[in-house]
């Protein structure tokens, strides 16, 4: 009965975190509603960028250079500071999937790039396509099928950030746009 009992919360849990990552029912052009979706997990990366992704040539905010968060991806990301990594020219997508491990399909996720869907070639793709993702900013997101919502050709910035709610420093965040940040 106990292990019946662990399975059923592990389950729950699991889905309410599928649920909140998944659960912005706002218009893919804009983030309110969306600081909740993140706010369990670290989206710390490796800092590896995707084959074929190219550095900007003058970007708004240069690698190095300090900038404030606009967006909330995640609880504590808004009016954060960051440190910006890395700057890249490319078109970022919003896209719904449904994981590789199950669950509830997540809707109008934040960013995948050009260079992260498979075979997409250098052609900006219209809603609607269907993709085969191969990032891994969440669990049971790398091989997802799922389609695009929206795009943006953009620079795009991988940073690093202290969540203004504590907690530990996110190292080379993948990805806000351009438009998600402002000048210190």
């Amino acid at each position: 009965m106990k292990i019946k009992f662990l399975l059923g919360l592990v389950s729950l849990f699991t889905i309410f975190t599928l649920v909140a990552c998944g659960n912005n029912k706002e218009e893919p052009s804009t983030t309110e509603g969306h600081e909740m979706n993140h706010s369990e997990m670290n989206h710390s990366s490796s800092g590896v960028i995707p084959a074929g992704l190219k550095e900007a040539d003058n970007p708004t905010y240069p690698v190095e250079s300090k900038a404030i968060l606009k967006t909330d991806h995640m609880n504590g990301m808004k009016d954060a500071e960051a440190t910006i990594v890395g700057a890249y020219n490319t078109t970022a997508y919003v896209i719904s999937y449904t994981p590789t491990t199950g669950g509830e399909k997540v809707e109008n996720h934040k960013w995948i790039i050009q260079e992260e869907i498979k075979n997409a070639g250098r052609k900006t793709l219209e809603p609607g396509t269907e993709v085969t993702i191969e990032a891994s900013h969440m669990e049971g997101m790398d091989g997802a099928k799922g389609t695009i919502e929206s795009s943006e050709k953009t620079t795009v910035y991988m940073v690093d950030y202290t969540p203004t709610t504590g907690g530990e420093e996110v190292k080379n965040h993948k990805w806000v746009t351009e438009s998600e940040l402002t000048s210190k």
